[in-house]
């Protein structure tokens, strides 16, 4: 008996090992480990999801697209919307006068494509609302599409279950596969980029990456392209003063060192003035602080410095990667490690 006992011992330590080193080859550099809270895992998802901005001009929310062609009825005229060029068909049929409602009619039914890029067969301006409404509660503001940037398939990714220490490899072949997998990751999975892939850049050039930073790198620069050329990208409109100094805001993602630190700053809430004063709340405890925003070297950066030594890992000269009206996203990279600190308003 006790001699079986060794010998299941053993075997379950020659099976350990094993986990650990297929673990080991998967995932070798943790700098290239992501997870589904990874910003460069957000961006991915931006780049692959559905465009669902370019057609706002019909049907006025970014939660879904129109599948083409579809016709509309625009100031009492028919207007057949066969490809994205006709999108501006339509807005100068809406810019024509300055005495109408400006509203948009479809001829039904139409197909309607979510981002993940499900459809939906609409029967009536009844079945289009209940959707917009539906749109309207799940909307958390978040920044569009990025649309300017095209994946080149397939992409290889190496998977990590911590919970059940799997390992295994994936090939994604197109944006459809690639969304929905990143949708549904799970909080324990961790997922490596087999690279060199590579993309087309917001300027029609073939791209070759080579790591995680890079591929974020060049993600944020197209952001501003995207934005201008097709209305995606989601990248703030508004004066950044404007923005920071409108309401309170909190923590809702600090990443430094290799670790999420979020949990350190739950119940802080930043109010942020134009003369470039803070005043940070928690409980009833309230400290100060100061922030200023400059242009060094073609980044825009949010420098922040506080009176509270609990606040010392936030004081940095951050670049502003993007905002909008509800979400500020800034990073710092130092010596080869990158941090990030993003602020949701409350």
């Amino acid at each position: 008996m006790r001699a079986n006992q060794f010998i299941l011992l053993g075997f379950l330590s020659i099976l350990f090992f094993s986990c650990q080193k297929e673990e080991n080859e998967v995932i070798q550099d943790p700098t290239q480990n992501l997870n589904k809270t990874s910003p460069l895992v957000n961006l991915l998802s931006r780049v692959s999801q559905n465009a669902t901005s370019q057609d706002n001009v019909l049907d006025n929310s970014s939660c879904f697209s129109v599948q083409l062609p579809v016709t509309v009825i625009v100031n009492g005229d028919n207007v057949v919307v066969q490809t994205e060029a006709d999108y501006q068909t339509v807005q100068d049929a809406i810019d024509a006068f300055s005495d109408d409602d400006d509203i948009v009619n479809f001829i039904y039914p139409i197909t309607i494509q979510y981002q993940n890029f499900s459809t939906q067969v609409i029967n009536n301006s009844d079945a289009l609302d209940d959707v917009l409404d539906d749109c309207e509660e799940d909307d958390d503001d978040d920044f569009d599409e990025i649309d300017c940037i095209t994946l080149n398939y397939p992409v290889v990714l190496n998977i990590y279950d911590s919970n059940n220490q799997l390992a295994s490899t994936l090939t994604i072949t197109n944006d459809v596969q690639f969304y929905n997998f990143i949708e549904n990751l799970d909080d324990n999975e961790f997922i490596a980029i087999n690279y060199p892939i590579s993309l087309v850049d917001s300027n029609g050039n073939n791209v070759v990456i080579n790591s995680n930073s890079q591929l974020e790198e060049i993600i944020e620069e197209s952001i501003d392209d995207c934005d201008d050329n097709s209305g995606g990208g989601g990248g703030g409109s508004a004066n950044f003063s404007d923005v920071i100094t409108n309401g309170t805001w909190y923590i809702s993602y600090f990443f430094e060192d290799d670790d999420n630190e979020t949990s350190d700053y739950i119940g802080y809430n930043f109010t942020f003035s134009a003369t470039g004063t803070i005043t940070v709340v928690k409980a009833s405890t309230t400290t100060t602080g100061s922030w200023s925003n400059y242009i060094d070297s073609g980044d825009d950066i949010m420098d922040l410095n506080f009176n509270d030594s609990n606040l010392d890992e936030l004081e940095e000269d951050w670049e502003i990667t993007e905002y909008s009206s509800t979400v500020i996203k800034l990073k710092h990279v130092s010596s080869g490690e990158t941090d990030y600190l993003y602020f949701t308003k409350n």
